[in-house]
């Protein structure tokens, strides 16, 4: 309990101290573009790519990895069921990563409202 009071009171002088700070940060706020579908689009494309792109490259290499695994288990149970767990489980990344690119690419078309040709 003492040191929860010791926080405060270190705590509460600081934010108020901060507050005149936060206010006029709040007053001259900066204006930017306008955030149209075109650009919400583009951002979902880039993030889409890339995200498949890490997930992919990821998912081969736990493919790989797990195929150098059951090559060098040399009998070992063990280790062969290591290397197959790891085999299947890049698999099954691989296959989120593509869904997760289908729901991404899905939404991109929702938004810029292409879904079956409708913005066409």
């Amino acid at each position: 309990m003492e040191k929860l009071k010791k926080i405060w009171r270190v705590t509460i002088p600081a934010a108020l101290i901060s507050l005149p700070i936060l206010a006029f940060a709040a007053i001259n706020l900066p204006t930017g573009t306008e955030l149209t579908l075109n650009k919400i689009e583009a951002i979902i494309g880039t993030v889409a790519n890339w995200l498949i792109g890490i997930g992919v490259v990821i998912a081969v290499i736990m493919i790989i990895w797990g195929g150098l695994k059951y090559m060098t288990a040399r009998g070992d149970d063990t280790a062969i069921k290591s290397a197959k767990s790891s085999i299947f489980n890049g698999i099954i990344g691989a296959a989120v990563v593509m869904g997760v690119g289908v729901i991404l690419w899905t939404t991109k078309a929702l938004v810029t409202r292409t879904f079956f040709g409708a913005g066409q």
